[in-house]
């Protein structure tokens, strides 16, 4: 086995004042501040400056999924309040898209508010409006360890996504520390956003305008998707002494052939547009290393995998070429697997020259990732920042960050 360096996680921590958390998105988003570090120096420039700073040729890839009201609140008989938030489908199917769509009773596993005073025998019901329709949904807990709670509703000409849409709230991240408001339905999505599924936004995303992808395309910059559907194990601290025992959550991914296609044509030239599609995208690098030794067909990455030890490892195109040979070989369009990746100093990445992302939480698994990237200057990125004013974390400001020579 390769030998996963100690990593002590107070080197990872910086202090980060309440008052520079932005609780709020800017009025337009491509006006957010955007820090620039390539080669050990560091500008200062907007969002709106992003197709100035990027080679011509390069390949942006962004993550197409789309935040859900994964929050869903019930009221019992008595008053009190039951609140559920979705993580992720068990029944019919575990596949995001598939359970979404449905129209028949769903099972989700969940994060459950209030969970004793919900009996297990008690199907708890809300009313809701669609169309001028009114619509009753019921929630029933059928399994109180595994927190799965089952959906169903009146009106089977109504999906499961069309519920939530009509009565669930935007789950904004626990630091922001204030209720949703009618701004943030739009706000907290990109304005890409396609596949319905996570429940957390890509907030690398969130500064992108028709104007700045115009931009980007007259200057000769591709673009192309992956799909990650965030799970709020992205906002999980780390709580253990060895880094690597961290508990990542897992997550699904769809990506298709003409995006793998596009990945192998444009190697040396990725840019990632925020770190699930860095997690996208290295993930699948290592999908095309199980194939090649010869380790199973399904798309699965597990947490650790990267660190195992290996003589030789394949190029990115040797991986890629023998990903999109199976899709032949098979007649798929489509790959839909999961990803429980992570990464930390130690980690070689093969895929990504650059990233565009958001400032990240002291101490966190994204820190790390950033640490990956920028070798100790990390902290140099994150003090320049702090000294410049920049607003932090989801609705906070952008920075686009080189490997470190």
């Amino acid at each position: 086995m390769f030998k996963i360096p100690q990593i002590d996680l107070k080197d990872y921590e910086y202090t980060l004042p309440d008052s520079r958390i932005a609780k709020y998105p800017l009025e337009k988003r491509d006006h957010s501040k955007l820090l620039h570090y390539k080669s050990g120096k560091i500008d200062h420039f907007q969002f709106y400056n992003l197709p100035e700073l990027i080679p011509s040729g390069s390949l942006l890839v962004y993550n197409d999924t789309k935040v859900i009201p994964a929050r869903l609140i019930f009221q019992r008989a008595t008053g009190a309040k039951i609140e559920i938030f979705l993580l992720k489908p068990v029944l019919p199917s575990t596949v995001i898209p598939e359970v979404m769509l449905s129209k028949d009773p769903v099972t989700f596993e969940t994060m459950i508010g209030n969970a004793k005073k919900w009996k297990d025998d008690e199907i708890l019901s809300g009313e809701l409006q669609i169309d001028h329709v009114s619509i009753a949904l019921n929630a029933k807990l059928v399994d109180r360890d595994k927190k799965w709670v089952e959906f169903s509703w009146s009106n089977p000409e109504y999906s499961f996504v069309d519920l939530v849409e009509a009565s669930g709230e935007v789950p904004l991240p626990p630091y922001l520390n204030r209720k949703p408001n009618e701004d943030d339905k739009a706000r907290y999505q990109t304005i890409y956003s396609q596949k319905e599924g996570a429940v957390a936004a890509p907030t690398a995303g969130l500064h992108f305008t028709e104007e700045v992808f115009e931009a980007l395309a007259q200057k000769g910059i591709k673009k192309t998707q992956v799909t990650l559907h965030v799970s709020a194990g992205t906002f999980q601290p780390i709580k253990v002494d060895k880094v690597q025992e961290h508990p990542m959550h897992s997550e699904q991914i769809l990506v298709n052939k003409e995006t793998l296609i596009n990945v192998r044509q444009s190697l040396g030239k990725i840019i990632a547009v925020g770190t699930t599609s860095v997690r996208t995208l290295e993930s699948l690098y290592w999908y095309g290393v199980k194939l090649l030794e010869g380790k199973g067909e399904e798309l699965q990455i597990e947490k650790l995998f990267p660190y195992e030890h290996r003589e030789v490892l394949p190029s990115p195109a040797e991986s890629f070429d023998r990903i999109i040979r199976l899709m032949d070989e098979k007649g798929l369009e489509t790959l839909l697997g999961s990803t429980e990746i992570f990464i930390f100093p130690g980690y070689d990445y093969q895929v990504v020259n650059g990233l565009i992302t958001n400032f990240h939480q002291p101490g966190s698994t994204l820190i790390l990732l950033i640490a990956t990237i920028l070798g100790d200057d990390w902290k140099k990125v994150y003090q320049e920042a702090l000294e410049n004013d920049y607003r932090f974390l989801s609705y906070g400001d952008s920075s686009l960050l080189w490997l470190k020579d």
